[in-house]
């Protein structure tokens, strides 16, 4: 199979014992990458630099790259995608926790099929330990679903992709947009006839707390999506009702609903 790259990010603000889980979650697949890259997007802790000099002490495979100022995860993510020397690439977040198999299961259906440009997969959200998982948030699988489910909402679970590398860079690599780095970066790819995947299993133990559905209200958040309809209106991904309906229910969840209520929301629309 095809070698892999594995793209990280990580800031002051993360966990130690989070990293430590998550880089060794990549070093323990079924089909191990032969390179991961890890930015550090601004300064990091003393305990935070004392895991990633380890890792780099003891295996080969690490790159640890970075500047001094915090610049977000858009920014990051695009920084590092320069240093991967494979054509695959496989995004990782820095306090989630790949199942074990993850990577062998997107090696193999882009073997299967060479159009593919990025795949997915579903993911399980836990609290606290992986054992305890609360909800998962499963996508569609095919192309032709994944981009008429990318007119309402984001597709493609984000620390779950691996993708091809040129298509990323061709589609003007990763940018710089609150919250939404991800789902600006699919639209763009869509836009350029990509074609995407998901494989319909659980790929990723993704951690949340308590904050989770916090984060996704208030009017900084609200300002990003709405942008990002308006970038889909303008490029004729969606037509003008769409985007009516689109925004008011954003209104509704990020603005109007108190925290506790669009937890419940997000639970009951956006999660199984």
């Amino acid at each position: 199979m095809q070698k892999y790259s594995v793209l990280m990010s990580v800031y002051n603000k993360e966990k130690p014992e989070y990293l430590r889980l998550s880089i060794n979650s990549i070093l323990n697949q079924t089909i191990p990458p032969d390179e991961i890259i890890i930015v550090k997007d601004g300064i990091l802790t003393s305990e935070l630099d004392s895991v990633l000099e380890k890792y780099l002490m003891h295996n080969p495979i690490f790159n640890v790259v970075g500047y001094k100022e915090n610049k977000g995860l858009g920014f990051a993510l695009n920084y590092g995608l320069n240093y991967c020397r494979n054509e695959l690439v496989a995004r990782m977040d820095s306090d989630d926790i790949a199942r074990q198999d993850r990577c062998e299961k997107q090696l193999k259906e882009f073997e299967k099929n060479s159009s593919i440009e990025i795949i997915g997969g579903d993911i399980a959200e836990f609290i606290d330990s992986p054992a305890n998982i609360v909800a998962y948030r499963k996508v569609p699988t095919s192309d032709s679903e994944i981009k008429e489910y990318m007119k309402t909402r984001c597709p493609l679970n984000h620390m779950t992709v691996m993708f091809k590398k040129s298509v990323v860079i061709k589609a003007g690599s990763y940018q710089d947009w609150f919250w939404n780095e991800d789902y600006y970066l699919w639209i763009r790819m869509m836009k350029q006839g990509c074609i995407f995947a998901n494989t319909g299993d659980v790929l990723v133990n993704v951690r949340i707390d308590a904050d989770m559905y916090l984060r996704r209200g208030g009017i900084k958040y609200f300002d990003s999506e709405v942008r990002l309809q308006k970038y889909m209106l303008k490029n004729h991904i969606i037509g003008y009702r769409t985007y009516i309906e689109n925004v008011g229910k954003r209104i509704i969840v990020q603005i109007l609903l108190p925290n506790r209520i669009r937890g419940w929301v997000f639970r009951k629309f956006a999660r199984k």
